[in-house]
């Protein structure tokens, strides 16, 4: 029993963490423990409890379209994120063949995060 009271305790500070960081308390509950739900600065569901994103679908809406933007949003985020690394690192670089195979790798992620926006469109 204590250690359970340790835990929710835990999960609490946890909370009031998220919080801190720019968290935002929502009316909504988590379907799988019903502890309070967090926005988070990402825009993104969150149930510290779970520690577990969550997806909230409307009646009658498409599960698999809804996952399929997430992801889809997910991966544009992280591609965007791998392109300024790659522009920060071609600005640095000065050895002709590095920023060769920079070039090539920055090429190759605009191509999918073009494909990924084409996706999103249709």
């Amino acid at each position: 029993m204590s250690q359970e009271k340790g835990n929710k305790e835990h999960v609490i500070k946890r909370m009031a963490d998220l919080l801190r960081r720019g968290a935002t308390l929502t009316d909504l509950a988590c379907p799988a423990c019903a502890s309070p739900l967090f926005r988070l600065k990402s825009g993104e569901l969150w149930c510290e409890a779970c520690e577990k994103k969550v997806i909230v679908v409307a009646e009658g809406e498409d599960v698999a379209k809804v996952t399929e933007a997430m992801t889809l949003k997910t991966l544009e985020t992280t591609l965007l994120s791998k392109i300024q690394e790659i522009q920060d690192r071609i600005r640095r670089e000065t050895n002709v063949d590095e920023l060769q195979k920079l070039s090539a790798a920055l090429s190759e992620l605009l191509e999918s995060l073009e494909r990924i926006r084409r996706t999103k469109r249709s």
